[in-house]
C-alpha cells in the first residue's frame, strides 16, 4: 500500500510512518515545508514532499495535522486529494483544571467529509504518539465509515500498526465516540500515569 501521512512531522505522524514503513508499505510523508518533510522522513527511512505533492497518486491519504488544523488543511488539500481515501485521526480536546473533555457536536471527520470529494474514515484515536515511537500499539485499533472500499484500506492500514485487531465500528458518525474516546484515554493516563489504550473483548 502507498501511504500519505499529511502532517508526517509531528510526532504521531512520524511514529505512524515509521510503524508503517516497517510493515512494509510505500509511505510518504507530507509538510507545508517540503525540506523539512524530507529531513523528517529521512531519520525514519520514508519519503518527505510538500503536502500538495505528498498526497498525490496514493493508495490512502492519513491526515495527522493537529486538530486546530485539520479542517484547514483538508480546505486546502481539496483539490490535491481528489476522491483518495482519507483517513481522519485528529481529535479535538478542551483542558480544564478538572479535565480533558471533547469537542460539542460533530465529529472532525464528520466535518472533513464534508471538505473533501474523496470518501472519509476515522480511526487510530487510541493510539499514542509514544507507543507508536516504541513499536506496534498495544490493544486494538477501531475505524469508522460510510464508504465500504475506503473502510476496508484503512481498516487495513490499522491492522499493521497495532498488537491486536483492527475492527469496524460502523457508520462515520461513530466517529464523535472515537473521537472522545481520546479525550478518556487522556484523563485515565493523567491519573494512572500510564499509556492506556483499547482491548476489545467478547468478539
Amino acid at each position: 500500500m502507498k501511504v500519505a501521512v499529511v502532517g508526517g512531522t509531528g510526532d504521531f505522524g512520524l511514529a505512524l510512518a515509521h510503524q508503517l514503513a516497517a510493515a512494509g508499505d510505500e509511505v510518504v510523508i507530507g509538510s507545508r515545508d517540503a525540506e523539512r518533510a524530507k529531513q523528517k522522513g529521512a531519520e525514519v527511512g520514508v519519503l518527505g514532499a510538500a503536502n500538495e505533492d505528498a498526497v498525490r497518486g496514493v493508495d490512502v491519504v492519513v491526515l495527522a495535522v493537529k486538530a486546530e488544523a485539520a479542517l484547514e488543511t483538508a480546505r486546502g488539500l481539496r483539490d490535491a486529494i481528489g476522491t483518495t481515501p482519507t483517513l481522519s485521526v485528529a481529535s479535538e480536546l478542551r483542558f480544564s483544571k478538572t479535565g480533558v473533555r471533547p469537542r460539542d457536536g460533530r465529529s472532525l471527520a464528520e466535518e472533513t467529509a464534508q471538505l473533501l470529494d474523496a470518501p472519509v474514515s476515522a480511526g487510530l484515536h487510541s493510539l499514542a504518539a509514544s507507543s507508536l515511537a516504541a513499536g506496534a500499539a498495544e490493544g486494538d485499533a477501531l475505524v469508522c465509515g460510510d464508504d465500504e472500499d475506503a473502510k476496508r484500506l484503512a481498516l487495513e492500514l490499522a491492522g499493521k500498526v497495532v498488537t491486536g485487531r483492527a475492527l469496524d465500528a460502523g457508520p462515520i458518525e461513530s466517529a464523535r465516540a472515537l473521537e472522545g474516546m481520546t479525550a478518556v484515554i487522556v484523563n485515565l493516563n493523567r491519573r494512572y500515569k500510564g499509556h492506556a489504550g483499547i482491548s476489545i473483548t467478547g468478539l
